[in-house]
């Protein structure tokens, strides 16, 4: 859930805010008939990236309104982070979050729909990115800095997508990963509360 400070405002209006930076950052997915170990469906993947303060984030930074559009300024932060010369335009807009602490800043959200080839060819260009091994890090692997969410629940009912919602999220990352999955309908609303559910069961016992 969203924090109690942290309030939804349209794009439109909410560039017109006075003293707010701004932040862009987009969600890239695709559909897969690709199963891991042969047998456990994917059905999509959805990219986010394993940041240099080692948590899990949307491809994307600041944008100066002064000198771009959002848009624009987005599609600057994709090609240096990822390598990404796909051109998102405002009808790739979900959302956007306005929040007051601890800095006045505005996130706006973007999710696009590519090809498993297009999707295949940003995930292959990112070691070629500028900022690779320096904004943008992986968590396993030296290779690459995007990771996959994964949108199953293995057997044991804790990995896969339960334990990726453990993970130490920056900002508002997981909120809008969540709103993102039930918004496009990438899966079973059921799943995604069971998983969503099992991580508050888990915070429950260990603290």
């Amino acid at each position: 859930m969203l924090q109690p400070d942290t309030r939804r405002h349209v794009r439109i209006q909410s560039i017109t805010l006075q003293g707010f930076k701004h932040a862009c950052h987009a969600m890239l997915y695709a559909r897969s008939e690709e199963k891991l170990f042969r047998r456990i469906p994917v059905r999509y993947a959805v990219l986010m990236q394993m940041r240099f303060d080692g948590r899990i984030g949307f491809p994307g930074g600041f944008v100066d309104l002064q000198d771009c559009s959002l848009e624009d300024g987005l599609n600057r932060e994709l090609y240096e982070e990822v390598g990404c010369t796909l051109r998102l335009s405002d009808a790739d807009h979900m959302c956007s979050h306005v929040t007051d602490t601890p800095q006045k800043l505005v996130t706006h959200f973007y999710t696009k729909e590519l090809s498993l080839a297009e999707l295949h060819q940003v995930e292959a260009g990112a070691v070629s990115a500028k900022e690779h091994g320096l904004e943008v890090m992986h968590k396993y692997a030296i290779a690459m800095g995007l990771i996959r969410v994964p949108l199953f629940t293995l057997r044991d009912g804790v990995g896969g997508l339960p334990a990726f919602f453990a993970t130490n999220f920056i900002g508002n990352a997981r909120d809008e990963l969540v709103d993102a999955l039930r918004h496009l309908r990438l899966i079973n609303e059921e799943r995604l509360a069971s998983a969503l559910k099992s991580v508050t069961n888990r915070n429950e016992f260990y603290f």
